[in-house]
């Protein structure tokens, strides 16, 4: 299939460049290590970080923005020790997920249901810490109110906290691509 001038924004990599995390799709000369090392491209050959990071350098915004695929990283860092430029695949595909939000393609409500964030069912949460405690990326914070609340813009829906709140107060949807690894294995 052929890809026709209305499909590229040539301004795409630029965009996604100047977001934090996104400075690292420059220093990508496509050696395609990442994608020998990437779980989620095991399972599931379609997830290819190699061909996303070639997409968004093509300009193929809408394709890359609207694709299932962009909310599969498992943000393992598996990619950043076998990259010999140290760019940080998982970096960049945060990037394109802040743009994707930014621009409406994509809810909060849309990532719930993803099963691609966790949230904080404020009426059940006792203010306990242990969300703040054990979550390696430091998303739940207390807020004003003395309850526990999750950026969207944040978590990166490793489900640490949902497994470890006592109170049950923190949930999580179960992802499409867990479903697919599941099936695959």
């Amino acid at each position: 299939m052929a890809i026709t001038n209305k499909e590229i924004n040539a301004a795409f990599g630029a965009e996604v460049t100047s977001i934090p995390g996104g400075e690292y799709l420059n220093s990508c000369f496509s050696c395609g290590a990442c994608s020998g090392a990437c779980p989620v491209s095991q399972a599931i050959p379609a997830f290819d970080p190699r061909k996303i990071i070639h997409m968004v350098r093509m300009g193929l915004k809408d394709q890359v923005l609207n694709a299932d695929l962009l909310w599969y990283c498992s943000q393992c860092q598996g990619c950043v020790f076998v990259c010999p430029q140290n760019v940080r695949f998982a970096a960049i595909m945060s990037a394109i997920q802040k743009l994707a939000m930014r621009e409406g393609i994509i809810s909060e409500q849309d990532l719930r249901e993803k099963g691609k964030i966790a949230w904080v069912e404020r009426d059940q949460c006792v203010s306990c810490l242990t969300c703040v405690r054990v979550c390696p990326f430091e998303v739940p914070v207390i807020d004003d109110k003395g309850v526990a609340f999750i950026d969207s813009e944040k978590c990166r829906g490793c489900g640490i906290c949902v497994s470890e709140c006592p109170a049950q107060a923190i949930k999580q949807n179960q992802g499409e691509d867990e479903r697919l690894i599941a099936a695959a294995g």
